[in-house]
C-alpha cells in the first residue's frame, strides 16, 4: 500500500508540475517565496491587528499562535521522523523553479502547515475573515508542489498537521465564541427595529485618542436610524447624571429602552439610572477598554444594534459598595479595589500591547511592589496588612494579580483577591508571578463570597471601581444585586 500510495504521489507531482497553469507563473512561484519564515502570515497578522479593532488583534494572535505550534511540530517531529528526498525538477520548467532550493527532508511541508494553521486559527476567531484567508493559504500549499519543492503528499500532510495545530491552541485557549456568557437568565426587554424607542447617551469623551472627536450621533444613527441621541460632553456639559436621568424619563415615555455610548464609567453611571428607573440597557462599546461590553460579548455597534432589533436580553448582576446599612452607595459592573491595584492595572496595560499579557504582569507587579507601601485594613473584622484587595462583580478568569475577563456575569459572587504583606511578601509574590502560578503563592489569598466588609480604613483611602477613584468614608460593605440589571446581548443559538 506504501508504494501504491508513493507512486501515485510521484504521478500527480509529475502531472502537475508539467502541466500549464494560466496565470500561475508569474504569481505562484513571488506567494511561496513570500511565505518564506512565515513572513506573509506574520504581515497579514500585522495588518489585521492594526486596522482590524480588537477583534482583529485576538484573531491575529491566535493565527500566530496556530502557526508557531505548526511550525514548531514540523521541524521538530515532522521532518526529523520521515526523511524523504525532495522532488526531482527534471518535469518543472526552470522558470518555475525557486531561486534557493530548500535542502530539508520533503515531508511534511513546513509552508503549507503554517497556511493551515494561520487560516484556521482565524476562522476560529472570525469565520468571514478564515474563508477570505483560505483561497491565500491553498494557493501557498499548491505552490509548493507547483514549483517542485514538494509532492502532493507532503503538502497534505502539513495541511493536516496545520489544522490540528489550530485545533490544538483552541483547546488550551478557547475562543470567545466557545466562552461566551451563558445565555441563562432570559430577560423580558423590547424589540426596538431600527433602535426605534432607543435613547442614546453618547459620551463624546469617550475612548478618544489624540487628536480625535467622533461625531458620536453619526456612529448611533450609522446602525440604529431611528435611535434618538443625546450627547454629554463638551465645555458647558450638564453632569452625566442629569443627561442620563433626562433620557431614561423619554425612553419610558416611548415605552422603549435607555443606551448608553461609552466606556466603563460611564455604562456604570447608565446601569444605575437604569435600574433606579426598571429600564433594560443598551449598551455601545465607545470606550477604550470597554470590559464589560466585551464580557457581555458586545464587541461592534452592529453587535448590540442586532441584539436591540430581536429584542434578545438577560438579566446580569450588580455588586454595591455603601459606607453604611442605611446609606444608598455606589454599583460597580466590573470590579472594585483598594491599594496598589489600580496602579498594577495601568503599567500591566500600558505594557500589554508591547510585550504581551504575561511579561506585563511580571513588570506591573516590580513596579508596584517597588514603590508601594502595605495598607492595613480589617477584612470581615479581621486585621490584615495587605498590598491590595480586589473585588469582581462574578469570577474572574486570567492571571491571579490581575483577572482579565469573565465568563458568566450572573454567577451571585464576588470574586475577592488579596494580596498581603508580611515578611518578604515583595520577593514571594514576584517570584509567583515570573514563575506563571501566583495562585499558589501564600501571599495571593482567593475567595468567593456574597458579602464582604471593610474596615479600618483611614478617610480619604483611595478606592478604584470601573475606572473611577473616589476617596473612602470609614467602613464599607460590598454585595451583591443578583440580576438586578437587564441588558441586551445577542444569545447563542
Amino acid at each position: 500500500m506504501r508504494n501504491v500510495l508513493t507512486h501515485l504521489d510521484r504521478l500527480t507531482f509529475v502531472r502537475i508540475a508539467s502541466r500549464e497553469w494560466p496565470g500561475a507563473q508569474r504569481v505562484l512561484p513571488r506567494l511561496s517565496r513570500s511565505a518564506n519564515h512565515g513572513l506573509l502570515w506574520f504581515g497579514l497578522a500585522a495588518g489585521g491587528a492594526a486596522l482590524g479593532g480588537r477583534p482583529g488583534r485576538r484573531a491575529a494572535l491566535r493565527g500566530i499562535a496556530s502557526l508557531a505550534v505548526a511550525s514548531a511540530t514540523v521541524n521538530t517531529f515532522g521532518k526529523r521522523s520521515v526523511r524523504r528526498e525532495r522532488p526531482l525538477l527534471d518535469a518543472v520548467p526552470v522558470i518555475r523553479r525557486l531561486h534557493r532550493q530548500p535542502f530539508t527532508s520533503s515531508f511534511p511541508s513546513g509552508h503549507a502547515a503554517s497556511a493551515v494553521a494561520f487560516a484556521t486559527g482565524v476562522a476560529f476567531e472570525n469565520k468571514w475573515w478564515g474563508l477570505a484567508l483560505a483561497p491565500v493559504a491553498v494557493s501557498v500549499a499548491f505552490s509548493r508542489v507547483y514549483t517542485g519543492v514538494h509532492y502532493p503528499g507532503d503538502v497534505l500532510a502539513g495541511a493536516a498537521l496545520g489544522a490540528g495545530a489550530a485545533f490544538a491552541v483552541r483547546g488550551l485557549a478557547p475562543t470567545r465564541a466557545q466562552l461566551a456568557p451563558p445565555a441563562r437568565p432570559r430577560a423580558d426587554a423590547p424589540a426596538l427595529p431600527g433602535g426605534r424607542g432607543l435613547v442614546v447617551v453618547a459620551n463624546q469623551g469617550s475612548g478618544q485618542r489624540a487628536g480625535t472627536r467622533p461625531d458620536r450621533n453619526q456612529e448611533v444613527r450609522g446602525v440604529l436610524p431611528q435611535a434618538e441621541v443625546m450627547e454629554y460632553g463638551g465645555p458647558q456639559a450638564q453632569p452625566l447624571t442629569d443627561v442620563l436621568e433626562e433620557a431614561a424619563e423619554r425612553a419610558r415615555q416611548l415605552g422603549g429602552a435607555l443606551g448608553v455610548l461609552g466606556g466603563d464609567g460611564t455604562v456604570n453611571a447608565a446601569a444605575t439610572v437604569a435600574v433606579r428607573h426598571g429600564l433594560p440597557l443598551a449598551v455601545l462599546p465607545g470606550g477604550t477598554h470597554n470590559h464589560f461590553a466585551y464580557d457581555l460579548g458586545i464587541e461592534t455597534y452592529a453587535a448590540a444594534a442586532r441584539a436591540l432589533e430581536s429584542g434578545e436580553a438577560v438579566a446580569v448582576d450588580l455588586a454595591r459598595f455603601r459606607s453604611g446599612p442605611h446609606t444608598v452607595g455606589r454599583y460597580f459592573l466590573n470590579t472594585f479595589s483598594i491599594g496598589v491595584y489600580p496602579e498594577l492595572v495601568r503599567i500591566r496595560e500600558k505594557w500589554a500591547g508591547r510585550i504581551g499579557a504575561w511579561p506585563a504582569g511580571v513588570l506591573a507587579a516590580w513596579e508596584v511592589l517597588r514603590t508601594a507601601e502595605p495598607l492595613t485594613v480589617e477584612i470581615n473584622g479581621k486585621r490584615r496588612s495587605v498590598w491590595m484587595l480586589f473585588a469582581g462583580n462574578c469570577q474572574y478568569r486570567g492571571l491571579g494579580l490581575a483577572p482579565v475577563r469573565r465568563h458568566d456575569l450572573a454567577d451571585g459572587v464576588l470574586d475577592v483577591r488579596v494580596v498581603h504583606g508580611g515578611r518578604l511578601a515583595r520577593t514571594r509574590l514576584l517570584a509567583a508571578a515570573l514563575t506563571g502560578a501566583p495562585r499558589s503563592s501564600p501571599v495571593l489569598g482567593e475567595a468567593r463570597m456574597r458579602r464582604l466588609r471593610l474596615g479600618g480604613l483611614p478617610d480619604g483611602t483611595a478606592l478604584a471601581f470601573d475606572g473611577e477613584v473616589i476617596a473612602s468614608q470609614g467602613e464599607l460593605t460590598l454585595e451583591k444585586e443578583n440580576e438586578a440589571l437587564t441588558v441586551y446581548r445577542l444569545l447563542p443559538e
